[in-house]
């Protein structure tokens, strides 16, 4: 690799972040056994979730303002490189199927584009222009929430993303692994959660990436919640795309109505498979066109649809 000014910079830099933080006391744990090294990272492991609790509040703030935008018809946007781009653009992928988003609702941008998924791609993370053409390419509003995911806190593409989509009006979050982040400094809702040093020095795929999955599950899922995608704990939009989803959704509707199976059929017959609009007619007693008409006016909650049907 050859050498640049700034890696001496960027050397202290990490010798800084807990996240990059050597233990001396793993020093020798490719010499244990294969069962105490998996104890060893399974205890590493159950400290994520502490660390996340104590972020609560900041999460559960930056939702409720995740969930102002999204219901004017804002969009979701993930930016980051490495695992903390590869762990939105996941999240982002498995929103369609669960909520039934619309295409390009919730979008996962990673450094150096699609190929970064699976390889390498040099030099992406440490360019905050590389993230401005990204977002350029969105057409970004303020409507908009742009969340940075870096371990560190200090990838450039990540709070480059942060910085700009703020810049433009957009709602932003940072979502770091180690105090006092540049990433979290730059956004309106800063997230730090706190997982310390890996097993493996430096290897944030593992505890930090652990707490990235975590949060932003909770970003995505509380805010589909909030949005009315939901009823109770039943995933009412669910997509029917296949078998097994065909069948959660007769389930789903089971679970929320109670009734006998040949109604399910034909509620979902008459609603064209939408499980939604399929426990408004039994529930409300109501046609196909009625049910669609009710939930059209509740802003698709099924809650506030059986209220405006039952008075």
């Amino acid at each position: 690799m050859t050498s640049t000014p700034h890696h001496p910079d960027l050397r202290s830099q990490l010798e800084t972040l807990a996240t990059e933080a050597f233990r001396p006391e793993l020093a020798e744990i490719d010499q244990l056994p294969t069962l105490d090294i998996t104890r060893l990272m399974n205890g590493e492991d159950a400290a994520v979730a502490a660390a996340v609790a104590e972020r609560l509040p900041e999460i559960a703030a930056a939702i409720d303002a995740v969930a102002v935008r999204m219901a004017r018809g804002g969009r979701l946007v993930y930016a980051g490189a490495g695992t903390a781009g590869r762990l939105g653009v996941l999240d982002a992928s498995e929103c369609p199927p669960t909520f039934n988003t619309a295409p390009g609702q919730v979008v996962g941008l990673i450094a150096g584009g699609p190929d970064a998924m699976v390889t390498s791609v040099e030099g992406a993370e440490d360019s905050p222009e590389l993230a401005r053409a990204d977002l350029d390419a969105l057409a970004l509003t303020a409507d908009d929430t742009v969340v940075g995911v870096s371990a560190s806190g200090r990838t450039p593409y990540a709070v480059g993303a942060v910085e700009y989509a703020r810049s433009l009006g957009a709602l932003t979050v940072g979502l770091a692994c180690n105090r006092g982040s540049a990433l979290a400094a730059a956004a309106e809702h800063g997230i730090e959660v706190v997982t310390g040093p890996e097993l493996l020095t430096g290897s944030t795929r593992l505890k930090a990436g652990t707490a990235q999955k975590l949060v932003l599950n909770m970003l995505s899922t509380i805010t589909m919640i909030r949005l009315g995608k939901t009823y109770g704990n039943l995933m009412v939009d669910v997509r029917a795309s296949n078998e097994k989803l065909r069948a959660r959704s007769r389930r789903i509707v089971a679970l929320a109505t109670g009734a006998a199976d040949d109604e399910i059929e034909r509620a979902l017959t008459a609603t064209d498979g939408e499980v939604k609009h399929a426990i408004l007619v039994l529930l409300a007693d109501v046609d196909g066109p009625t049910a669609a008409r009710l939930l059209t006016e509740s802003g698709g909650h099924l809650r506030a649809a059986l209220a405006g049907a039952h008075g």
